[in-house]
């Protein structure tokens, strides 16, 4: 898609979210993606369990992650965000997995363009996605603070808008199978990053991300695309002397040098280097030239709004990605 701004961007988005043409299009970067890779992943992708919770990232199209989860004991398992419904496909036969459920974040058809698909393969399957966002062959509306439940895999969905009016993020109760919390943060928030803001302002995607941010830092944070690498870039374009960053950046060259993928973060971690959720920290605000280094301003709320909106277009001119 065109980077946002004007008129141009506003038809060509709105055809892209609200019409058949953002169908045929997604079509289209479904086999483009394929040609550009030469029928490979972008990714190499490895099962996390703890006990008998499973959770496996999926690389589709350029960068995406769609992922499956599966509680082995009661054999109950969800599909989250599966853009590209045959690799989906291909790994459910490949892993003899019936899902109960898709989860879907947000309309944008690299998230939710397999639902038509997937919904003929699988009639009786349930697709949960935001009352507020128009994602294609829902058959359960959810909002902020519903809770979803297949054998033990426990979501709690917390509304996240900003890149869509209606995006949803699932935080996976881990607690049953003595694992951290899960967040499958779709595009709100990624590795050192966040998705634009699309639908939202500065002010509504703050609230968004300080949602997120507040969780409990041992949170696995399981993003919908592969954008590490360039967003701990931009990271230390932001802050030169963080070392968090920069010891991530180095990790995650070492993983991509071997196209291994970079998820899951936590939430700890993402508080000491992802740009978007520090912006209440001076260094960043004095590397965007709104404090000095002697400056005693308290910092607000509308301070950081305006840090976020600043960092965003930074980051744009620094690299764009959705």
């Amino acid at each position: 898609m065109a980077k946002a701004g004007g008129c141009c961007f506003q038809i060509g988005y709105f055809l892209y979210t609200r019409t058949r043409i953002g169908y045929w299009y997604h079509q289209k970067e479904i086999k483009d993606a394929r040609l550009k890779l030469n029928g490979e992943d972008h990714s190499k992708t490895d099962v996390t369990e703890f006990n008998n919770l499973s959770i496996l990232p999926i690389p589709m199209l350029l960068d995406n992650y769609a992922y499956l989860i599966q509680d082995k004991q009661t054999n109950h398992s969800v599909l989250v965000d599966p853009g590209d419904p045959d690799k989906v496909l291909s790994v459910l036969e490949k892993m003899d997995v019936i899902p109960d459920a898709i989860l879907v974040t947000h309309k944008h058809w690299d998230h939710s363009g397999g639902n038509i698909k997937l919904k003929t393969a699988f009639p009786t399957i349930r697709i949960y996605g935001g009352a507020m966002d128009h994602i294609p062959c829902v058959t359960h509306a959810v909002a902020d603070g519903d809770v979803i439940k297949f054998g033990e895999l426990t979501f709690t969905v917390i509304y996240t808008p900003g890149h869509t009016v209606g995006h949803i993020v699932y935080l996976l109760d881990g607690s049953h199978f003595d694992a951290p919390a899960s967040l499958f943060s779709g595009d709100h928030l990624f590795l050192s990053g966040c998705g634009r803001m699309f639908e939202g302002t500065p002010t509504v995607m703050l609230r968004s991300l300080d949602k997120v941010s507040n969780l409990e830092e041992n949170t696995l944070v399981w993003p919908g695309h592969e954008y590490a690498e360039d967003n701990l870039e931009f990271a230390c374009n932001i802050e030169a002397e963080n070392e968090n960053a920069q010891e991530k950046l180095d990790w995650t060259k070492q993983k991509r040098l071997v196209k291994d993928c970079t998820s899951p973060s936590t939430i700890r971690e993402e508080k000491s280097y992802n740009p978007f959720l520090r912006t209440g920290e001076k260094s960043v605000l004095e590397s965007i030239g709104m404090i000095t280094s002697s400056d005693t301003t308290e910092i607000t709320d509308t301070m950081r709004a305006s840090a976020l909106a600043e960092v965003r277009e930074r980051k744009d001119q620094f690299k764009y990605k959705l």
